[in-house]
């Protein structure tokens, strides 16, 4: 079969002129997984690449895992103590090979426990013939793709997208008048153990994702005709004659039991009695409930008549396109609903979007910044409830983090390492300079209190968040060691995520006692669950004790030469000074510890740190340059933060606008999404600040909908960088101190009370 034949002409640019900021589109099918678009419920995803030959949609089910070994907790009953000795007394390198030999055990082979794809729907069309007036369009505010083109004179139109509501994925293509659609339509899977059937309009793939105890899965596509005919074969359904074809995808796996396929078999029976428009009609209400609660104009320019793939290029060379902030900001949006929702598992690495059986790092949840990250816009962009999954699995991750915190630590509460998957493993493995850090489990607990603030979700917070936040914060109060030399509480053994120093004696080592970044995640988690105790009224006597350990912690230093230390002591340098890890500017961002208010000292030790890092390379990772936002914003230099945005979009977004590490990772997508946010609104040291980092090339724009801590909903215009409109509802009710140029505002609201400028220049 010769393959297709793109052209552009008049008609096509017809097509695509005064394209709104909602869509992704391009003039040629995706030639590989990277220019694939995406869709996704939370549970179901697919790739859609969008081609006219062979079309090739890639699936997937949030919970197809491979399960082929685990981990040992490691009994560090006397290893704990002889390695702080050994820290103590400044012996690394010695204090890292005993942590070799008794604690961390060696990182299973790539692929043991791993998300994994769930196959492959390939449709052959028998009409090979030349195409012309070509697009594929992802529309954000609808979540759905868009195939068009012309063949033979006909006109054909394809829409993909991926139901929540009916947990069903659904592909539509109409042929135009004259036309009909011949094909073959397979499903497949890569690797060996699927079993195909193929039985009338309907085919089966089942396979066990792997011999031991990875999850068992089942793929069900269903074919609907309006006319033409289709007949099953050895090897594909075939269909001839059509000039409407309809294609649902369903699928469960055993990953949560027998109910999963029993509920699948039900959504399946009912969702089939209903018409191609009401799947749609009830898609587009549901999805829309939540995409639109947010809206965003950075102006626009010239570009947006581009390809997305061409705006990519154009700012590479330089050029301005603040409208590509604004689409990039969007489609975070949009990945989050797609890939998290309630009752669901969390993003992982990839969010819900692979292709791979050994995806790169398992496609799993790192847990030292990586989900975290996935999680920074939730709560800002009014998502709170996408942000569930994630708190929801922390919770699960107890069971075996109470085992961990016994065995290996002899502390009470639970704990969890760099690592973890949907089998829940807490255990410490690999190699010291990630494996040894005991944090993971205290900075997800923190983001429970970030949806309280947000959200004020009081029955969450008392029900289960404080139970969770309590565990973590135990731990850490029992791992906490007073430092011989100062008299001081700090951790360790542990270190500064994925980074390395060189010690006086002339040692290369991980390990430390007291790294800055753990006192920040100390400080952080404590000062959260003293607040929430209060909140909630009750535990008096452990607030207590967190805060007598809050007043003895150690204190980050800052160095003789500005900068914040990334560990302990001042001789210990960076092996890589230009390090994707940024992990001592965690009380910049993502905690609240330091602002220009309070800590004015620690913002402009930040600063240096950044100016450090990023004369050395630093920011060179799709994720990390998304860190570099939001430490910009937090900074308020509105330039820098910018600038770092046109970086991201130069060094590391890949055509169909999905981060590169590289190779995808999502949290660079949600990362970068929540530093636009960030730029515009801030709510972190106890005031709301409107417009606190705004760049000159965002001079005038709009923004509606942006959440606040506190639960103020906030919708805003400016003209020439200055505030022109302002609508405020609080929604709790409680007091708004507000902040935007030179001025400051008290102003105390009821619940569900709007607040407009007006209202607030009557009390300046």
């Amino acid at each position: 079969m010769m393959p297709a034949v793109f052209h552009s002409c008049s008609k096509a640019d017809s097509v695509i002129q005064n394209e709104p900021e909602l869509s992704l589109w391009y003039t040629e099918p995706a030639a590989d997984w990277n220019e694939a678009l995406p869709i996704g419920n939370g549970r179901l995803g697919a790739m859609v690449f969008g081609r006219t030959d062979v079309e090739r949609i890639q699936l997937n089910e949030e919970s197809v895992w491979s399960r082929k070994g685990s981990y040992e907790d490691s009994d560090g009953s006397t290893a704990i103590p002889a390695v702080r000795e050994l820290l103590f007394d400044g012996k690394y390198r010695e204090a890292q090979e005993l942590a070799v030999e008794e604690l961390l055990q060696e990182r299973l082979p790539t692929g043991t426990n791993a998300y994994q794809t769930m196959g492959d729907i390939s449709i052959t069309y028998e009409d090979s013939t030349e195409v012309s007036y070509y697009k594929r369009t992802l529309r954000l505010d609808s979540a759905l793709v868009r195939v068009d083109y012309t063949r033979s004179g006909v006109d054909y139109h394809r829409q993909i997208f991926s139901s929540a509501v009916d947990n069903v994925i659904v592909f539509k293509e109409k042929a135009g008048k004259g036309g009909k659609i011949d094909c073959t339509i397979q499903l497949s899977r890569p690797g060996e153990g699927e079993v195909v059937m193929y039985k009338d309009d309907m085919i089966i793939m089942k396979q066990y994702v792997d011999t031991l105890q990875g999850v068992l899965f089942e793929t069900r596509l269903k074919v609907l005709l309006k006319d033409g005919h289709i007949h099953s074969s050895g090897f594909g359904l075939q269909v001839h004659g059509a000039s409407d074809l309809e294609i649902r995808v369903f699928a469960a796996t055993d990953y949560l039991g027998e109910a999963q396929w029993v509920e699948c078999e039900e959504c399946m029976k009912r969702t089939m009695k209903c018409n191609y428009n009401r799947v749609l009609t009830e898609h587009l209400k549901e999805y829309q409930g939540l995409f639109n609660r947010v809206s965003l104009d950075l102006g626009s320019s010239s570009a947006a008549n581009s390809p997305t793939n061409e705006r990519l290029a154009l700012v590479s060379e330089g050029n301005e396109d603040p409208g590509l902030a604004e689409l990039y900001f969007n489609y975070g949006r949009y990945l989050l609903i797609s890939s998290s929702r309630p009752g669901n598992l969390p993003a992982n690495l990839q969010g819900i979007w692979n292709e791979h059986l050994e995806p790169p790092w398992n496609s799993d949840y790192h847990i030292n910044i990586n989900v975290q990250m996935n999680y920074w816009p939730a709560e800002v962009t009014n998502l709170s409830e996408c942000h569930l999954p994630y708190l929801e699995f922390l919770g699960e991750l107890r069971e075996s983090g109470r085992e961990t915190a016994r065995k290996t630590y002899n502390c009470r509460g639970f704990v969890a390492h760099h690592t973890t998957d949907v089998w829940h493993q807490t255990q410490l493995f690999g190699s010291p300079s990630w494996g040894m850090w005991p944090m993971g489990a205290a900075w997800s607990a923190t983001h429970i209190w970030e949806h309280y603030l947000f959200a004020g979700d009081y029955t969450f917070l008392r029900d289960y968040g404080y139970d969770v936040m309590r565990e973590a914060a135990l731990f850490m109060s029992d791992f906490l060691v007073e430092h011989p030399k100062t008299g001081k509480l700090v951790t360790g053994p542990s270190i500064s995520p994925e980074n390395r120093f060189a010690t006086p004696a002339g040692d290369t080592a991980a390990i430390n006692m007291g790294p800055a970044m753990d006192l920040q995640i100390v400080w952080h988690l404590f000062t959260s669950v003293i607040e929430a105790s209060k909140v909630l009224g009750r535990d008096d006597e452990f607030r207590s004790l967190l805060q007598d350990q809050l007043a003895r912690l150690a204190p980050v230093e800052i160095g003789s030469d500005g900068r914040i230390l990334e560990w302990s002591e001042e001789g210990l340098i960076e092996v890589e000074p230009g390090h994707r890890h940024m992990s001592h500017l965690y009380g910049l961002y993502p905690s609240p510890q330091y602002n220009w208010s309070d800590s004015p000292e620690y913002m402009k030790a930040a600063g240096k740190v950044l100016d450090y890092r990023l004369a050395h390379g630093g920011g060179h990772t799709g994720w990390s340059r998304a860190w570099m936002i939001n430490f910009y914003a937090r900074l308020k230099d509105a330039e820098q933060a910018h600038h770092h945005i046109q970086k991201l979009f130069e060094k590391s977004t890949l055509p169909n606008l999905f981060d590169n590490h590289p190779p995808f990772q999502i949290d660079g997508n949600f990362g970068g999404t929540a530093g636009i946010a960030e730029m515009l609104i801030q709510s972190h040291a106890g005031y709301v600040e409107l417009l606190p980092a705004l760049p000159d090339e965002w001079e005038n724009g709009r923004v509606s909908g942006l959440m606040a801590r506190g639960g103020f909903k906030v919708d805003m215009a400016w003209h020439d960088g200055e505030l022109t409109e302002l609508q405020i509802y609080s929604k709790l009710g409680n007091t708004l101190e507000l902040r935007f140029a030179s001025s400051e505002a008290s102003i105390t609201t009821f619940m569900d009370q709007i607040i407009t400028l007006d209202d607030i220049l009557r009390v300046l």
